[in-house]
């Protein structure tokens, strides 16, 4: 996070100690894989949602949060793991893919690994958060699925991709604050307060995503841009570009988006496409839709020092660069 702090840097400090002890095991070659996945783990932006959700909800017991946000960042890097075995994804976060360094079988089963202890931290609690872990599992498994089924797909309408981001980003992130305000004890209405930040929150994130895919700094990125060009996913900057990119050849990029196998010229061609079409400020307009919503709906929550921490998290996420 650079020098930016929500107030929760040592409870995520907490949250690294408890993901690293999880991963524990007699297997040297599991334990490096897994430590190698981890730490890659980027911005840390769930446990963030979770932890400050927690704090914001009058939340006492901070060991439960750091479980709870431990939990959900296993199962992210599992997902991460199973992703770029799906996409064929050669970087993750400047490092080569899980993948690709340490062999298909043995990534493959190290993300269930991942998996399984996620359950072994996340299965001590109610049965309400279980089924709230379970259900996100799901989710992403859904979103994935659908991701690949609309791969090269120049037909994909916005709500589409809407419905699968909300599976594979924001759902997560919702769940990471819904279980804080359960453990919380909050009243209802709070804890579907935080839920509906963290999908606000998570929709917003993964369009900056998707903008930074486009117009981002290859040495910020840690991967050179067009990954979702060379990989088929048409997010919502090329849905944008396909449905009122008036000043392009939009025949063009769709000839382009439908190529199975793109060379490099493919790739800067399609991007300077979507960089021309106007496409890109569009996108940025609805992420920062979903900020204001994000932000509109922790209304019910007391003033404190979390919730203004909740809500400068919205604008570093829609201002990030990388």
């Amino acid at each position: 996070m650079g020098s930016l702090d929500f107030g929760v840097t040592k409870e995520l400090a907490m949250v690294e100690a408890r993901i690293r002890e999880s991963i524990v095991t007699e297997e040297p070659l599991l334990h490096d894989i897994a430590r190698y996945v981890i730490e890659s783990g980027g911005k840390r932006i769930r446990p963030m949602v979770t932890l400050l959700a927690f704090q914001a909800l009058g939340g006492k017991e901070i060991r439960q949060a750091v479980d709870c946000a431990a939990a959900f960042e296993l199962i992210h890097s599992a997902t991460l793991i199973h992703d770029d075995i799906n996409d064929g994804g050669e970087m993750r976060r400047g490092r080569l893919a899980a993948y690709k360094k340490f062999g298909l079988q043995n990534a493959l089963v190290t993300g269930d690994f991942l998996f399984v202890k996620a359950f072994g931290i996340g299965g001590k609690f109610d049965d309400d958060i279980v089924e709230i872990t379970a259900n996100v599992c799901a989710a992403l498994a859904e979103g994935e699925i659908r991701q690949k089924r609309h791969a090269h797909d120049t037909g994909v309408t916005r709500s589409e991709y809407l419905d699968i981001i909300e599976r594979k980003t924001a759902l997560p992130m919702s769940a990471g604050a819904k279980v804080a305000g359960l453990l919380a004890n909050a009243r209802l209405e709070d804890i579907e307060a935080v839920g509906d930040y963290g999908i606000n929150l998570g929709m917003a994130f993964q369009i900056v995503d998707d903008i930074l895919d486009v117009v981002g700094d290859a040495s910020r990125l840690g991967k050179p841009p067009g990954t979702d060009v060379r990989e088929g996913n048409v997010t919502l900057v090329t849905i944008h570009a396909l449905n009122d990119g008036s000043a392009i050849d939009v025949e063009d990029l769709e000839r382009l988006i439908r190529k199975r196998r793109k060379g490099e010229a493919d790739v800067r061609r399609a991007l300077g496409l979507l960089r021309e079409s106007g496409a890109v400020e569009k996108a940025r307009h609805d992420a920062e839709v979903y900020g204001a919503l994000a932000k509109k709906t922790l209304d019910p929550l007391p003033e404190g020092e979390a919730k203004a921490n909740m809500i400068r998290l919205v604008d570093y996420v829609l201002s990030r660069d990388m």
